[in-house]
């Protein structure tokens, strides 16, 4: 089974790569391994079924003459700035693909009993009918309102079966990684039945079900997008799809991305990530203390975010100039074309999520190697968030 990563579905929130370049760090993980696995580039993936994102458009001055799907593609357009829209593409969680996708899975998850549409009762927001919840009455967060009124309403639910687990050690990519013991206990506590369906503006559309005005849960959409993504990309081939996430992120979509982690002869799995302290890492200073401005974009866009992939916990700033000077050391030592056998081991390790090659001199050369046999020199290379 060939493994293709993708990043976890950014939401497409008010940023751009420019000013928080830690956004883009599950997007350069996934450039960088399938880079070393010699896959071609793959889209990178967004979110942008948000209810903030219903939100923003509505208050928009200029909400009749652009539509949802224009505001939404402006603004993804507007992360990459000053640079171009990367020429592997983007795919959002409301695409067309992802779109066919979700329905052809939920009707056969309905059909075999995985998922249920249930009358439920729910509260509505009184001025804008959105669905609060199916609890105690809470504030709108759609319109800010405080009155909701209770409702009986048909819902996409997925009741989870008595003691099954929603998320298990099988279900994370990383040879010889820690067991995250502490998420799968998040997602065993989740309810027994998960709300499937929301109330919003833009979304996969589950009308088609017969459940007007509502959309799939964006936390599951996410998961159909990479699904989606690997499809295009496996051609029918089988495919282990790992979309790279951080822990704060897996915790709030496990659970409700149970049922779409396979589909065909395409598994999903997570990897795992911590996060990059771009703020420190941007001090010049640090790049003229250790002599090595020649690595700066390298060492930023491609060998931090790999340390990410190695260190879930996060990197820390003092860890930096560590680091930086093992980067710079190995850099200058590397050969002029990766060795054969050690290519082969270290493209093992990149397909099964052993990130130990990190910190490993000889075979961290050899990745340099490749590397530039596929890109030309180092540092002469831009990428998302550069």
């Amino acid at each position: 089974m060939d493994t293709v990563y993708f990043n976890g579905p950014v939401q497409n929130g008010d940023f751009s790569f420019a000013e928080r370049p830690g956004k883009a760090v599950g997007i350069r993980i996934a450039e960088a391994l399938n880079g070393l696995l010699g896959l071609a580039p793959v889209p990178h993936l967004w979110n942008t079924v948000t209810l903030a994102g219903d939100v923003r458009h509505r208050g928009a001055a200029d909400r009749d003459t652009v539509g949802r799907e224009q505001r939404e593609a402006r603004a993804l357009a507007a992360k990459y700035a000053p640079g171009p829209v990367p020429g592997s593409g983007l795919l959002t969680d409301s695409g067309p693909a992802v779109v066919s996708l979700a329905l052809e899975m939920i009707q056969g998850l309905l059909a075999d009993g995985t998922l249920a549409i249930r009358e439920t009762a729910v509260r509505l927001c009184v001025r804008c009918g959105h669905m609060t919840g199916t609890g105690a009455s809470e504030r709108c967060r759609s319109c800010g309102n405080g009155v909701t009124r209770g409702a009986h309403r048909a819902l996409l639910v997925f009741d989870r079966a008595e003691h099954r687990p929603v998320l298990e050690r099988a279900d994370f990519h990383g040879a010889g990684a820690r067991t995250p013991v502490h998420l799968l206990n998040v997602a065993y506590n989740v309810p027994r039945r998960l709300v499937l369906s929301r109330t919003r503006d833009h979304g996969i559309c589950l009308a088609p079900l017969g459940l007007e005005g509502m959309v799939l849960d964006p936390r599951a959409g996410l998961h159909i997008a990479v699904l989606a993504a690997a499809a295009e990309r496996g051609a029918g081939q089988p495919v282990m799809a790992v979309m790279t996430v951080t822990e704060n992120a897996a915790a709030n979509v496990a659970a409700y991305g149970a049922p779409f982690r396979r589909h065909g002869t395409t598994r999903l799995r997570y990897a795992l990530h911590g996060r990059v302290p771009y703020d420190a890492a941007a001090n010049a200073r640090l790049y003229e203390v250790h002599r090595a401005e020649a690595v700066r974009e390298l060492f930023t866009g491609w060998y931090l975010p790999l340390c990410a992939a190695r260190e879930r916990s996060g990197v820390s700033a003092a860890r930096l100039p560590g680091l930086l000077k093992f980067l710079r050391r190995v850099y200058l030592a590397r050969p002029a074309t990766p060795r054969g056998e050690v290519l082969a081991e270290l493209r093992h390790q990149a397909a099964v999520g052993d990130m130990s090659w990190v910190m490993d001199a000889r075979a961290l050369a050899c990745a340099l190697a490749d590397r530039e046999t596929e890109i030309g020199p180092t540092g002469s290379e831009g990428g998302a968030g550069s």
